[in-house]
């Protein structure tokens, strides 16, 4: 059990490692680094430039947050589908099995309640 929560953790480093540069937001200096938006606003670098607020980073991180929720619940249903199967009658492998697919799913229903909140308020802002 213990080399599953090790294997858990050292994945969920590697991916939140992929993602980390999607989080960091291209900063002001790299986008216009000669000051070349003040005649050509219409640019798509201008125009990704006034795109690089607070709102959309904050949007950004969450959802991607939200997303790496969502992977983790869809990966412990699975565990908790392979845990009911071999449990092989086995009452507390059943019982802990069925646990882990319900507090999974609970997660999954959290994490797309959350997704739909944060996107409204940040809709309505």
């Amino acid at each position: 059990m213990k080399q599953r929560i090790k294997l858990f953790l050292a994945s969920l480093g590697i991916v939140s490692a992929a993602l980390l540069p999607a989080l960091v937001p291209a900063t002001t200096q790299a986008l216009d680094p000669f000051g070349a938006c003040t005649g050509n606003a219409g640019s798509k670098v201008c125009q990704a430039k006034n795109n690089d607020d607070v709102f959309t980073i904050m949007k950004n991180v969450i959802n991607i947050l939200l997303t790496v929720v969502g992977i983790v619940a869809v990966i412990m249903i699975i565990v908790g589908g392979i845990k009911y199967i071999t449990s092989a009658g086995d009452s507390s492998g059943v019982s802990s099995a069925k646990n882990t697919i319900l507090y999974a799913v609970v997660g999954l229903v959290v994490a797309l309640m959350a997704f739909a909140i944060v996107n409204y308020v940040l809709l309505k802002l």
